[in-house]
């Protein structure tokens, strides 16, 4: 096993396709798309991930992702990047397990906001 793998990286991947309510009663949910790509100067990860909190009527309120370009990001830069509503910030991933806690941590923030929580 190499020094550098990350050992979070298996629990990031196995959520893939996964979907959960987070909400029963107000119809919140989350939903994991994590794959593993070839490593290149915009994805230096190895991974194409997308993990997003949902509204009752489907509506995006955020998401950790890296699947475009943000702002007047050049080629050839990391595409991490984190939506929160309508705004969008360059996120800078470290590995897997930061990943998923800063994510549940902005989901729960908007949860409280909402008054989910």
């Amino acid at each position: 096993m190499s020094e550098d793998r990350d050992p979070s990286l298996d629990t990031l991947l196995n959520l893939h396709g996964q979907v959960l309510v987070v909400d029963p009663a107000g119809g919140h949910w989350v939903k994991f798309i994590v794959t593993r790509v070839p490593v290149s100067s915009e994805k230096p990860h190895g991974l194409d991930y997308s993990l997003t909190l949902h509204g009752p009527s489907g509506e995006r309120l955020v998401g950790f992702d890296n699947a475009h370009p943000v702002g007047r990001q050049k080629k050839g830069e990391p595409q991490d990047h984190r939506h929160r509503f309508q705004t969008v910030k360059p996120y800078a991933y470290e590995n897997a397990a930061t990943l998923l806690a800063d994510f549940w941590q902005v989901v729960d923030a908007v949860l409280k906001e909402r008054g989910v929580l």
